[in-house]
């Protein structure tokens, strides 16, 4: 489906490139967004050695998937926000590669960097008579992430093998993990992901306090607060308001560490943001909390174990996105837990009739 008229030629790519390149320099949920497109690719193209061009960060991730073997920084490229500040030159000392795949986004600005990568063949999404690549397609700005590059992998031959997103976690990141979290019980285990790098994607500390202390009072929940370093202060502010003990892990775990946690708990409340795609990925249970952004795009494809919240769209929101986040009540919240929740092996509803109906209503 294309939202406009013009028409973009698609170059089937015949022979068997022995060096793929594919480009993305953007953060951790559109990295897992990929997967489901790099297993096609590496399907379609047994034989090439594929390296992926990305930022530092991602290194560590991308050396655990079997569809990527190599890995390069990204050197930079005017335009491009996510340059290092010291941009390098793409050099004569860079592999030459028979196809470059930008996965960057609409290509505006990233189709520049692919093309100067000198590519025999290359593709990725771009403006109406794009002729940096050999195989331009139209952007839809609301398609679902995974599906988009897809169909970028569809447009070179490869034919998708799930939609499944993956995370491959190693034993010792699920150990790391375990000792964190510490002994299990029959109680439900609740990760809060409190943190979102662009703070109108995040749901008020206040309100993951409150939504925290209902649920161990309510369930017997035990709470784990997850985050990164820089998120700290954020998941400090949450725990010190709770009434409840949660246990937080924020700045306490690496990339790996930090998705076994997130694989080890039985729900996971979290802004849109990566923890969302690791959920998605370890195929943990999910609420995720949407304002500015659009659910559209970047929520989770299975909604069953996803569950979604696009508070623009409840009754009486403020018309402003980010404003209606702000004002999302803890209640809505709470009844899209409560299905997970007691669908949960073992565990009884602690909540009366009565409450569970004006919850759910």
């Amino acid at each position: 489906m294309t939202n406009s008229s013009h028409h973009h030629v698609t170059t089937q790519i015949s022979e068997n490139p022995a060096r793929i390149s594919v480009f993305q320099a953007l953060n951790l949920g559109d990295l897992l967004c990929t997967t489901p497109a790099l297993r096609a690719i590496r399907a379609r193209f047994p034989d090439a050695e594929i390296t992926f061009i990305g930022r530092p960060w991602a290194e560590d991730f991308l050396a655990r998937l079997p569809s990527v073997d190599r890995f390069m920084p990204f050197p930079g490229f005017p335009g491009i926000a996510e340059s290092p500040d010291a941009a390098m030159e793409i050099v004569a000392l860079w592999p030459s590669f028979a196809l470059a795949i930008q996965m960057h986004g609409s290509g505006e600005v990233s189709n520049g960097f692919v093309a100067a990568l000198g590519a025999t063949q290359s593709a990725g999404f771009g403006p109406a008579g794009d002729e940096r690549l050999t195989t331009v397609l139209d952007w839809v700005e609301n398609e679902p992430e995974p599906l988009r590059w897809l169909r970028l992998a569809e447009a070179i031959g490869a034919v998708p093998a799930g939609l499944q997103t993956e995370f491959p976690l190693t034993p010792a990141d699920r150990g790391r993990a375990a000792a964190l979290i510490g002994p299990r019980d029959e109680r439900p285990l609740i990760g809060l992901h409190a943190g979102a790098s662009d703070p109108s994607r995040r749901w008020p500390a206040e309100s993951f306090a409150k939504l925290g202390d209902t649920l161990a009072e309510g369930f017997q929940a035990r709470i784990v607060l997850t985050g990164s370093e820089q998120e700290r202060s954020l998941t400090t502010t949450v725990q010190r308001l709770m009434d409840a003990p949660a246990i937080d892990l924020a700045g306490m775990t690496n990339l790996g560490e930090f998705a076994a946690v997130i694989s080890a708990v039985d729900l996971l409340v979290t802004n849109d943001t990566g923890a969302s795609h690791i959920a998605a990925a370890t195929e943990t249970p999910s609420v995720v909390l949407f304002g500015p952004t659009r659910p559209e795009r970047w929520a989770p494809l299975d909604r069953r174990r996803h569950r979604v919240i696009d508070a623009a769209s409840l009754p009486g929101a403020p018309d402003d996105r980010a404003a209606a986040l702000q004002a999302l009540a803890v209640d809505d919240v709470l009844a899209a837990c409560l299905p997970v929740l007691q669908t949960r092996e073992g565990f009884r509803n602690q909540f009366s009739d009565q409450e569970h109906i004006a919850w759910a209503g």
